[in-house]
């Protein structure tokens, strides 16, 4: 680095405080306009934009280099902070009331002509953007992802080591147990013929550290998972993992609430209202079809069965029929409804039915209705005469989780969101649930969750009526974060994993280890995981994690940028004992 032009500070950083001061700055070409007799630059580094002014009366021979210049070289330049003239002031520009005239310059690098504009936020296909994703990363939006990233990481470390918490890492690679999804298998050369598995989580390990006597630990925690993507996935992700010892909920509650009352103060200046309110899961899947509650609308559903199967209304007869209400004062034409019913089938529904309450009711079993149901439908919906009311009627659950999905997106185009952001802890989770396809029992959460202390006499009786000591928290219908207070008791243990159909053989060769540890003294012990990529994304506004994450994977969890996954030597396959099977044409 030319030391003549090592900066003396970012380009963000100036202000009017500086007009007078000899400056160096360093940074890319973001825009060039020549004036004829004047030629303008606008410097970008990651602080922000400033103004160059190239004047061939003040240096004959920067003016020259500068009339050369493209978008995107990168550049030192020496010069006086001057203030800008009357009425050529830009107040979008934190800079705005000043600009730098330049003596010197010296081109450290040229840029070929890029792929896509990085100075405009323009539509740019996605596998384009991460193909060159060290230029979509140049973008001020992009840039201020990460950087807010990097702020709440920091707030996060600072609170948790604040409140005891000690960071300690967790290995890597480690050994494949059924906690969900599929593994990301490694190979060991050295042991022919096994593999090590990336971590889904670092759960096992966590409660190793609370028998340890850690007592409180937390990570900025690398996961893996090998399953389909969607917005709010990838492969690789991030969690804010956290396990203390001689808790219970409350004490986690007041932890994380603590935590993200620090995290959005810090970074985005905003004191969140605590407590946060909690919802039992059965009142969240009652009145909103979802564990995921998104409180900002007020909209909820209504089992409106009772009265629905009394209708001779062939849809309707004997299904769960569940209804949302749209207050009076909607512009709802017959197109609009024509199009809910097409995204309301988009989203599982086989139909959706609708009752406008007129003085005259219409819709297609108004002509089936009597007064009396009538008023019965609007009792169990709290409507009232110009309401619009909206039907889905399936199988049990089938109805309400759809209409639940379907809710999201009736309040994304009739309402405004009574709050920027809503929390909720959703608390009292079944312990178990019932795979159908495989006909067995397993854990609405993970194996490890201790049953509610008066739900124990249910586990040999009727398991899936069992609570579970878990929790999730909720924003805006986005599930933060996931956590349970954990079987402490090697016994309680093993009977979790009997009723999950492993006997103690199988529950040996899978957590033996986990097992053995429990059985040398263990505390009562309980946390939380919370998701940093979904955190900052909806701290930042972006639909999708991939605009916080710095080398995002595409939903395929293919890296255009490196070509990975990608094919590997003989000689490296040979190594580790692996014969790999391709796919037939």
């Amino acid at each position: 680095m030319d030391k003549e032009f090592k900066r003396t500070d970012y380009c963000g950083n100036f202000g009017v405080k500086d007009v007078g001061k000899e400056v160096v700055l360093n940074g890319w070409v973001h825009r060039r306009r020549d004036h004829g007799g004047l030629i303008f630059i606008d410097l970008r580094d990651r602080t922000g934009i400033i103004q160059l002014v190239f004047d061939p009366v003040n240096s004959k021979d920067a003016f020259e280099i500068a009339q050369e210049l493209k978008n995107e070289w990168v550049i030192g330049v020496r010069g006086q902070v001057v203030r800008r003239p009357a009425g050529s002031e830009n107040p979008k520009i934190s800079t705005g009331e000043i600009e730098v005239l330049v003596d010197r310059i010296k081109v450290f690098s040229k840029s070929k002509v890029l792929p896509f504009n990085v100075n405009e936020e323009e539509k740019i296909d996605e596998y384009i953007r991460l193909k060159y994703r060290f230029l979509d990363l140049r973008r001020p939006r992009l840039q201020k992802n990460i950087e807010l990233r990097h702020r709440i990481t920091q707030a996060v470390r600072r609170y948790l080591t604040d409140s005891g918490f000690w960071e300690v890492e967790t290995p890597m690679l480690t050994r494949s147990t059924p906690e969900g999804a599929r593994d990301y298998l490694v190979p060991s050369r050295v042991h022919r013929g096994k593999f090590y598995a990336l971590p889904q989580s670092p759960q096992l390990f966590k409660q190793m550290l609370m028998i340890a006597g850690i007592d409180r630990y937390f990570q900025i925690a690398r996961c893996f998972r090998d399953e389909d993507l969607r917005a709010d996935r990838q492969p690789e992700f991030t969690q804010i993992d956290i396990e203390a010892s001689f808790i219970d909920e409350e004490d986690i509650f007041n932890i994380v609430e603590g935590l993200m009352y620090s995290i959005f103060r810090e970074a985005l200046d905003i004191e969140l209202s605590l407590p946060f309110p909690r919802m039992s899961y059965q009142e969240a899947y009652d009145k909103y079809g979802t564990d995921k509650p998104d409180l900002r609308y007020d909209t909820v559903l209504y089992d409106v069965s009772s009265v629905a199967n009394l209708i001779p209304f062939p849809p309707f007869q004997g299904r769960e029929v569940i209804a949302l209400r749209i207050p009076k004062g909607q512009d709802i034409t017959r197109k609009v409804i024509d199009e809910l019913t097409e995204s309301a089938k988009a989203l599982g529904a086989k139909g959706l039915a609708w009752l406008s309450l007129q003085e005259e009711p219409r819709g297609p079993f108004s002509k089936l209705l009597t007064d009396g149901i009538i008023d019965q439908m609007k009792r169990l919906t709290d409507a009232t005469d110009g309401d619009l009311l909206l039907f889905i009627a399936d199988e049990p659950r089938i109805a309400r989780e759809t209409i639940g999905r379907f809710r999201l997106e009736v309040n994304k185009r009739f309402f405004q969101p009574n709050t920027q952001y809503a929390f909720v802890w959703v608390v009292d989770f079944p312990l178990f649930s019932f795979n159908k396809e495989e006909n067995r029992i397993e854990a609405e959460h993970h194996p490890f969750t201790s049953p509610k202390a008066e739900d124990i006499g249910l586990l040999e009786i009727d398991p899936l009526k069992v609570r579970a000591n878990a929790y999730d928290l909720v924003l805006n219908g986005v599930e933060l974060g996931s956590g349970s207070i954990r079987n402490s008791d090697p016994e309680m243990q093993m009977k979790i994993f009997s009723i999950l159909g492993l006997d103690e053989a199988t529950s040996y060769k899978k957590f033996g280890f986990l097992l053995d540890a429990l059985s040398y003294g263990a505390p009562p012990h309980g946390g939380i995981a919370l998701g940093l990529d979904r955190i900052v994304a909806i701290m930042a506004g972006e639909e999708s994690i991939r605009e916080v994450l710095a080398f995002p994977k595409t939903q395929s969890a293919f890296c255009p940028l490196t070509e990975a996954p990608s094919d590997v030597e003989d000689r490296q396959l040979d190594e580790l004992g692996i014969l790999v099977k391709k796919e037939e044409d």
